[in-house]
């Protein structure tokens, strides 16, 4: 055992590398539980936890109290924002077309930039402050239809130019960017959800083709980078990305030098829970370098993540200093983006979408 760390603190310091999913509307039992035993990192919303404005606000706001109140550090409240097919935010939040239709537009950075603006001034009048977007993936013929719509295009340079401005503009008003799904998933020929997909790159297209927006998007200083389900067998022919330590830590690390954020795609997809099943699957993607585990749906399975995680630290399989290492990075974060930021007015927020009170 660690001299220094009892098994409370160790719970306080695995929970946080976690980012888990929530039934309803309201703060629930489990979520509420997770908060307070594990001092959990993060929560992800979905359209099933949203109503309308006043209500997401004031579930931000309890959620955010609710951390505070039993550790003092604030949580990432997350959502899919996109744009087109992927948007959790429904009307009356500003709705916009996506980013093929960004891409294709003859001005193409104007409506990358008003996206960006408008999107994280409405997710931050409600207390969202991370955005699972931009996806930077280049296309490559006709994609594999859950990508459908969500690629800014077939050119990287394009595609990294819009990512950018996505990125600096999101950032720029208090959200942090989530670029993916790395090292790129725009061959994919079989959606992640359900299965592995085997992405058949050679070296000079992943250089030329796959990377280079991801490049742009850290010298832009994206926050964080997602991972994806993917095996891209030039880099690991075993492993999908996520459970990578070639791709995430040799590459996304050392190579391309990226210091923010790792986070997974979410855990329970098929094409990582099928073979290692979830609380397996966000150890081995801790171990191989992800610093945020996204678990969106069954909150059991991130209790069981946790105990796997705490489980290889105790035996020494995983190094304190492993964990140390992404503790703060999910700390510097919080503080660059969530700390002192300002509380959550719903009073601004019936204002801005002109409701009426009792909505």
């Amino acid at each position: 055992m660690h001299p220094t760390l009892d098994l409370t603190e160790l719970d306080m310091k695995v929970g946080r590398l976690f980012m888990a999913g929530m039934p309803g509307t309201k703060m629930d039992l489990g979520i509420e539980a997770l908060i307070r035993d594990y001092c959990l990192g993060g929560v992800i919303l979905f359209s099933r936890n949203i109503k309308n404005p006043v209500q997401l606000a004031t579930l931000c706001r309890d959620l955010q109290e609710t951390a505070l109140k039993y550790h003092g550090i604030p949580l990432f409240l997350a959502i899919d924002q996109e744009g087109g097919r992927v948007a959790r935010l429904k009307d009356p939040f500003t709705q916009f077309p996506g980013n093929s239709a960004i891409g294709a537009d003859p001005r193409p950075m104007e409506k990358a930039m008003e996206f960006a603006a408008v999107t994280a001034k409405e997710m931050r009048l409600v207390g969202l402050n991370m955005d699972f977007a931009p996806v930077v993936d280049v296309r490559k013929g006709e994609p594999e239809k859950h990508l459908n719509g969500r690629t800014f295009g077939d050119d990287p340079q394009i595609v990294g130019l819009l990512g950018a401005t996505v990125v600096r503009v999101l950032q720029k008003n208090g959200v942090m960017a989530v670029a993916k799904h790395f090292p790129g998933l725009g061959r994919a020929s079989l959606d992640p959800h359900y299965e592995l997909p085997t992405i058949e790159a050679d070296t000079n297209v992943m250089e030329e083709v796959n990377l280079p927006p991801f490049k742009t998007a850290i010298d832009e200083g994206v926050s964080s980078i997602m991972t994806s389900h993917a095996i891209y067998s030039v880099m690991d022919p075993g492993l999908p990305a996520t459970l990578s330590r070639k791709v995430l830590t040799t590459l996304l690390r050392e190579k391309l030098g990226f210091q923010g954020l790792i986070i997974t795609d979410d855990l329970e997809m098929g094409a990582i829970s099928k073979k290692w099943g979830t609380a397996d699957g966000a150890a081995l993607s801790f171990e191989a370098g992800a610093d945020l585990l996204l678990i969106c749906k069954d909150q059991d399975k991130v209790k069981e993540g946790i105990e796997a995680i705490k489980k290889r630290v105790l035996q020494g399989k995983i190094s304190f200093n492993r964990l140390h290492q992404s503790v703060e990075r999910i700390m510097d974060a919080k503080s660059g983006f969530l700390i002192g930021k300002k509380e959550i007015s719903l009073k601004k927020v019936r204002s801005y979408f002109s409701l009426q009170k009792n909505s």
